[in-house]
């Protein structure tokens, strides 16, 4: 325990303020600062901090208290944790009534992480300069100084054996933990340490915290993944932190300004470069939570992608997302064959700023800009129009609309009438969805949690189950089934030959559902199967007991549902809706085959509608050609299923 001359100080040295603002961007107002809430996504200040009480309340949340309030409701710290974050920022030296041993068997699961990951940040960086393959001559080959490599905290996992896991053992680290961080990976009779031979990328909370990691290999071999990253865990969840948010804060704050890039190598050039208001959505599309984070620092952000389609793809994604938070956005995209990377290694600071003001444009520029040679055809114009005219709708602000609608219309020489026209159009078909999606929300959690309330129509929803439940109970069973081979012969016909495959079953339903990209439509049924994957590949035994009583509350249930109800419940009268599955253990292979099928063949039929539901911009030929391609699909999937369409 912390003893109570540390806990005077703390409180006698910290101020609310100067704490906060780590998190919060506070602005004077009279005697108080005024700031965003962290806690609730709102577009005016209603969070007060009052630096005479030393107290702070959030009206749009209702929550408010001291400073160790604040740390325990926004970092999620138990109080011995808010008290050393505070006395960590003043200089305070921690004085505790109980050996440290003694302390770390008291600690939480979720602290008991972090220590694990803090020692693992020291010992990486201790290890970057052992290695004989010298990973530190990569990173300054690479361009970087040893000063930027130390603000961020880079490292290295050496290559002898499993030595990360043997220090930690030595440490006193337990397994259990050491698994869950996902640092060390138990498989059969080995353990594996999941970094071995790779540069270390720290991934830091807004505080500093670290939550997870990154790890780069520096070979050349194609057969290694080039970068990986730590699984999700009790503190790491990639879709609501951004790479350099620790580093890179104060100068987004300064500077009112986010510069958002795709990958490590990205911000660490950019900040080596001094252009540090820089953050990195790590590879993965960016998220509504990663845009709040983005939100608590400056409300205007350039995305700067690759010049290839892939990256201008990934900006259009990303741009309605960002305006419907109510955020500023410009795009600016690098010349073909550059990214951020290596623009910046070979231009350095001033002419990348000066390129990317010169090049970032708002959505309505960068759209119609992307699409101009379409812009020649009447009928492809008119779809660009309602591209456009979409990302307006998404804007809040009534002002920054007419602003956007006026441009377009002087861009286009179209009449204003006819563009507002449209965006009223737009925005009650907004509204309807809207409503739809909070109805959904409302009720989404009660209808997986409640059995008897799942509507039998719901196809896809049944299917979904049906997976986690054939994975909760057959997971690691071995199956045998028939695929079809192609391949090219010698005058270049294309040979189709039927194989007998062995594979565990988890093993299938992942290389499956990998293989098209597929995501579980009900959020759910995803984390389970993430976390049942996660399990199935790290470890030699499955225990479903162990495994529920692992997950949190909510989840926890539909697992056990999923597990207690008879397979009538989920099978019972499936043939009226089309839905062909036998029950399992009658034929477990063709059970996963067949429920992996009709999955497909649904999403099939749920894209079919789509397209012949809303426009995408395609002329009627071509819709209807992809709407032809989608139906043969469908057939060759139903004659596998021996189906009739």
């Amino acid at each position: 325990m912390i003893s109570k001359e540390t806990i005077d100080k703390v409180f006698e040295l910290a101020r609310v303020e100067e704490v906060i603002s780590d998190f919060v961007v506070l602005k004077k107002s009279g005697a108080n600062y005024k700031g965003l809430s962290p806690f609730t996504n709102e577009k005016t200040p209603s969070f007060v901090v009052s630096p005479a009480k030393q107290i702070w309340k959030d009206f749009s949340s209702g929550k408010g208290g001291n400073v160790i309030a604040f740390l325990m409701e926004h970092e999620h710290f138990n109080y011995p944790e808010s008290i050393k974050y505070i006395a960590d920022k003043y200089n305070i030296q921690i004085e505790e009534t109980i050996s440290s041993s003694q302390s770390i068997e008291k600690k939480n699961e979720i602290e008991s992480l972090y220590i694990i990951n803090k020692f693992a940040l020291s010992l990486f960086k201790e290890s970057l300069n052992k290695e004989v393959s010298n990973p530190l001559k990569y990173l300054i080959d690479r361009g970087l100084s040893k000063k930027t490599i130390n603000d961020f905290d880079l490292g290295y996992c050496l290559s002898q054996g499993n030595s990360f896991y043997k220090t930690s053992k030595e440490k006193g680290f337990k397994d259990s933990y050491l698994d869950k961080t996902g640092l060390i990976i138990f498989n059969e009779d080995k353990v594996i340490d999941r970094f071995k031979e790779r540069i270390i990328f720290p991934i830091k909370s807004l505080s500093g915290r670290v939550l997870g990691f990154g790890g780069r290999t520096i070979k050349s071999s194609k057969k290694i993944a080039k970068y990986i990253n730590s699984p999700e865990s009790e503190i790491y969840n990639k879709s609501k932190i951004l790479y350099g948010i620790y580093e890179s804060r104060q100068s987004i704050v300064k500077d009112d300004l986010c510069l958002l890039v795709e990958g490590y190598m990205d911000v660490l050039q950019f900040y080596e470069n001094g252009i540090k208001n820089v953050l990195a959505s790590s590879g993965t599309s960016l998220t509504e939570a990663q845009i709040v984070l983005i939100s608590r620092l400056t409300s205007n952000i350039i995305l700067l992608f690759d010049g290839d389609k892939a990256g201008v793809n990934a900006a259009l994604r990303s741009t309605d997302m960002i305006l419907e938070k109510g955020l500023n956005v410009k795009i600016c995209s690098f010349p073909e064959g550059e990214d951020p990377d290596s623009f910046v290694r070979e231009n350095k600071k001033e002419k990348t700023l000066e390129f990317i003001n010169q090049n970032s444009k708002d959505f309505v520029e960068f759209k119609l800009s992307f699409y101009d040679e379409e812009l020649n055809d009447e009928d492809r114009k008119v779809e660009v129009i309602k591209s456009v005219i979409k990302s307006i709708s998404k804007i809040q602000d009534r002002l920054k609309q007419e602003i956007y609608i006026k441009k377009c219309s002087q861009i286009l020489d179209i009449d204003e009438a006819t563009l507002f026209n449209s965006l009223n159009i737009e925005q009650k078909n907004n509204d309807r969805l809207n409503r739809n999606r909070k109805s959904i929300k409302k009720t989404s959690l009660s209808v997986i949690q409640k059995e008897k309330n799942v509507k039998s129509h719901n196809h896809i929803f049944e299917l979904e189950k049906q997976i986690i439940t054939i994975l909760l109970k057959y997971g690691e069973r071995e199956i045998i089934y028939e695929d079809t081979i192609s391949s090219e012969g010698e005058n270049g016909e294309v040979n189709e030959e039927n194989k007998s495959i062995k594979s565990k079953v988890f093993e299938k339903i992942f290389l499956d559902l990998q293989q098209d990209e597929i995501d579980f439509a009900h959020p759910p049924f995803q984390k389970i199967y993430k976390k049942l994957i996660e399990i199935y590949n790290s470890q030699d035994e499955f225990s479903y007991e162990k495994f529920i009583n692992e997950l949190d509350t909510d989840l926890s249930k539909i697992a056990s549902d999923i597990l207690i109800f008879d397979d009538k419940h989920s099978l019972h009268d499936w043939q009226k809706r089309n839905i062909y599955v036998k029950k399992i253990g009658s034929d477990l292979s063709q059970l996963v085959v067949e429920t992996l099928f009709n999955l497909r063949r649904y999403l099939i039929d749920a894209r079919i509608k789509k397209l012949q539901e809303i426009n995408r911009g395609k002329n009627k030929d071509e819709l209807l050609q992809e709407v032809m391609s989608y139906s043969r699909l469908k057939k060759v999937l139903s004659s596998k299923l021996n189906r009739v369409v």
